[in-house]
């Protein structure tokens, strides 16, 4: 990448910094962020690497090594304008404007070459990675007093507002406050958290991309969040409570009842079973009871499936694939749905032939490839 930096930008060597921030992974509790709940992601060992080099004026030229056909993408610090033309490199801009607008004194440009391993559109939040790297850049060449939990709130933000993307803080979260071999338990309402230790002893995490087109995502992600918020509403009628997240197993039923279409029970029951299943992921994974949080990866996706209506049949068949292969302690659909990623904890042994045999099944089923990536629990994103 040095060497691509020199080629681009016709300089090199000296002062020349390396930047990292990972993808992430949700191990469990999917669609319960905006339901009040909890959720349980990761940082991934892959994810956006760069080099960067500070300017003295208020310019900031970047570059992807992904999308090299777009070539150098160029802009000033006071002219921070959301232009189609200007696709990825926007998510920098969003950044920028995110802490100028926050009151940080943002006056050092710079120089930007990257490139993500983490695959466009699976759902492993390539465009969170990107804000994340941004963010800290920009606090190491400003020399900003901030720290990583802010990093994230303006990152989130800056999607948000300049980019337009209603995301909760999820994705963020896990890729600026990563840790090694460690998953977070976060309470999306308050932000409460707390890192649990993931023991992979012998298991590696292996991420499987559908490869399917997500066309219609962000409507069917809109129509689940109305829906849950009618049961709400139903549900306000007759008791005290302010989310779906509030409510246990013990008055699940009751709670239920009240609330008038069939099909929002079915959302609300998957909201209240999903954020119950995280809280008791998270006790396993303190006992160090993997097999027992791979059974709740199952349930998960069974939850997601016939009660959220999220999965599809490219989902469905790498999980039920996977839940059938020797080896395999647990497999669920991980991201938004319709499309994007299954997450599986294989034993290490056996992990050659489970994407040999999955990979194989896959497309005699579906017709096309998925991809397979081996994932370890990495930190979150810094300066190298």
């Amino acid at each position: 990448m040095i060497l691509k930096f020199k080629d681009i930008f016709k300089y090199g060597d000296e002062n020349l910094d390396k930047f990292f921030s990972p993808g992430r992974v949700n191990l469990i509790g999917e669609h319960t962020d905006y339901n009040g709940g909890n959720v349980f992601p990761c940082a991934i060992n892959f994810g956006t690497y760069a080099i960067a080099s500070k300017r003295e004026d208020n310019k900031v030229r970047v570059f992807s090594l992904n999308f090299e056909e777009e070539g150098i993408k160029e802009f000033t610090l006071d002219n921070l304008k959301n232009i189609k033309e200007d696709n990825w490199a926007n998510y920098v801009k969003a950044v920028v404007y995110s802490f100028k607008k926050d009151g940080f004194k943002i006056e050092k440009g710079f120089d930007l070459v990257v490139y993500g391993d983490i695959p466009n559109g699976a759902g492993l939040s390539s465009s969170a990675s990107l804000e994340l790297l941004i963010s800290e850049i920009l606090k190491v060449y400003n020399n900003l007093d901030i720290d990583t939990i802010d990093m994230v709130k303006l990152s989130q933000k800056a999607e948000n507002e300049f980019i337009g993307v209603n995301c909760g803080i999820m994705d963020q979260f896990a890729i600026g406050m990563g840790k090694k071999d460690k998953a977070i338990f976060l309470d999306t309402n308050s932000l409460k958290y707390e890192f649990v230790p993931i023991d992979l002893k012998g298991i590696k995490i292996v991420i499987a991309n559908t490869n399917k087109r997500r066309g219609l995502m962000d409507s069917k992600y809109n129509e689940r969040r109305s829906e849950c918020e009618e049961a709400l509403k139903d549900i306000k009628e007759h008791k005290n409570i302010n989310s779906l997240g509030e409510l246990t197993e013990e008055n699940l039923d009751e709670a239920l009842s009240y609330i008038k279409r069939d099909v929002c029970k079915l959302r609300a029951r998957h909201a209240v079973l999903e954020n119950r299943r995280t809280i008791k992921a998270v006790e396993l994974l303190n006992k160090s009871d993997i097999s027992g949080f791979g059974k709740l990866m199952n349930d998960s996706h069974a939850s997601l499936r016939d009660y959220y209506e999220v999965t599809g049949i490219e989902l469905d068949t790498l999980v039920d694939l996977a839940q059938k292969t020797e080896g395999v302690i647990g497999s669920r659909m991980t991201g938004a749905g319709f499309g994007g990623c299954t997450i599986s904890l294989v034993k290490e042994e056996k992990v050659d032939e489970f994407i040999n045999k999955v990979k194989k099944g896959y497309r005699e089923k579906i017709g096309y490839d998925a991809d397979f990536y081996v994932a370890g629990v990495g930190d979150g994103t810094r300066k190298l």
